[in-house]
């Protein structure tokens, strides 16, 4: 999507919906500017609990939904405007360098490699690496003891390159398309542990069904700085995400956001991160 230049008139309209407040994706509060019927594409996981997931009533639920929700109606989006389209962790670049969607917010880290193809707003979030192991498991209470366990991540994910360079390099590791993949391995006993940010971890280990399942490592292997993805030198749009960013931090619904995706699960987040600034 490239942002088309807004006569005089649209300019302070534009100017006029910034000033509406709102959070999540269930359409209330102020929906900001009239979108003419046009539609906004957002990429976004489809199966990552308290971040992004598709419901089987067809909803959209999470941290990343409400920020995307968010983001978009200080573009002049209403929540009825945005088209949701699944960005798996392998296709991110793709999309957003076919133009499939307009951006992606998918807890997707920002580091070098994928700066040389894409440009990212933000960052939103602060995560960090953990581990998700079985309640009853008392085997891994540390990195090493990955070493000789059967290993879960998403396949393109950072968290796989991690572990096999970095934290345990004798890890079987198995790599699957999806989260919600790993844990049923988990739970099955098919592997021994499954890693991820915590934030994600945390998502799915506060679901009604796997209450009492699951236990986080509290490991912090890695910081995970989540931006949102926009196409290379779409400076303009990046820029406008950007100020929408500080302003879900400024009027408090950032902390609104986070507090009803990860508070069920006790998870401590980091305070909002500063924008441009990446923790390394």
């Amino acid at each position: 999507m490239k942002l088309q230049k807004a006569t005089a008139a649209a300019a302070v309209a534009l100017a006029l919906s910034l000033t509406a407040v709102g959070c999540g994706s269930d359409g209330g509060g102020d929906t900001g500017a009239d979108s003419d019927g046009k539609k906004i594409t957002i990429g976004i996981k489809y199966d990552q609990p308290g971040i992004g997931l598709k419901t089987p009533d067809g909803n959209f639920t999470g941290f990343d939904v409400d920020v995307a929700t968010y983001v978009a109606r200080q573009l002049g989006y209403d929540p009825a405007d945005i088209v949701w389209k699944e960005a798996k962790s392998a296709d991110r670049e793709t999309l957003l360098q076919r133009g499939d969607v307009d951006f992606i917010v998918a807890s997707y880290s920002i580091n070098d490699e994928r700066k040389k193809k894409v440009d990212f707003a933000g960052p939103y979030l602060l995560a960090h690496q953990d581990v998700l192991v079985r309640a009853d498991d008392d085997s891994i209470t540390k990195p090493s003891d990955l070493n000789n366990k059967k290993l879960c991540s998403v396949t393109g994910s950072t968290s796989a390159q991690n572990v096999k360079t970095k934290l345990a390099p004798q890890a079987q590791l198995q790599e699957y398309g999806g989260y919600s993949e790993c844990l049923t391995g988990l739970e099955n006993k098919v592997i021994d542990a499954m890693t991820t940010d915590d934030s994600i971890l945390a998502g799915y280990a506060a679901q009604d069904q796997f209450k009492g399942k699951f236990k986080l490592g509290g490991f912090k292997l890695s910081n995970e700085n989540y931006g949102i993805g926009v196409r290379k030198g779409d400076t303009e749009l990046k820029n406008k995400i950007d100020a929408a960013l500080e302003k879900m931090v400024a009027d408090g619904s950032w902390q609104k956001a986070v507090e009803a995706n990860f508070g069920p699960a006790g998870y401590k987040n980091e305070p909002p991160p500063e924008i441009g600034v990446v923790v390394n």
